[in-house]
């Protein structure tokens, strides 16, 4: 599981690197996702996305000691902090730009321009490692499909909509 995920990681860090080198931010690209390798991330990932589970409901009936830690259920929860945690550490997740206010409110800031464009090509590098496809038109399908999900300032959208092409509303 692990060297299967590790496999993919580095697949990913490749085909991303090869999209920052392309928009000039080879620095982006080399250090890109490298908080994936720490072990609070890299174990919950590994998991999460290779491993095989048994459901906490089958589990706490037939096998009252086994610890809910390796359940489906308690990876998932492991692979949510991962995940926030990984948001909250690179500043190429949109996610990163939203500021949860006190009165519960959420302020959607504008994305720096480097950071904007290895967001792009991590969305095109995931694709690629993923599919195996090195097609651009693959990443704007994907954004289209989430474009009202993923929640960007109005600023931060027009450039990402330029950088995958004009044709994107």
């Amino acid at each position: 599981m692990y060297l299967k995920y590790i496999k993919y990681l580095l697949r990913h860090k490749l085909y991303v690197f090869c999209e920052c080198y392309k928009y000039g931010i080879i620095l982006r690209g080399i250090f890109h996702d490298f908080s994936k390798f720490y072990p609070d991330e890299f174990i919950a990932y590994a998991r999460y996305f290779y491993g095989n589970y048994p459901d906490w409901n089958d589990v706490k009936r037939n096998c009252p000691g086994y610890s809910y830690k390796y359940t489906k259920q308690g990876v998932e929860k492991a692979f949510d902090l991962a995940w926030l945690k990984h948001q909250h550490r690179n500043r190429h997740h949109w996610q990163y730009y939203l500021l949860r206010e006190d009165d519960g409110g959420t302020k959607v800031l504008d994305i720096p321009t480097d950071y904007l464009y290895e967001m792009v090509a991590d969305w095109k590098g995931a694709g690629r490692a993923i599919t195996g496809k090195n097609d651009p038109e693959e990443c704007k399908k994907w954004y289209i499909k989430n474009y009202q999900k993923i929640k960007l300032s109005e600023n931060s959208r027009t450039r990402v909509n330029n950088i995958l092409g004009k044709s994107i509303k």
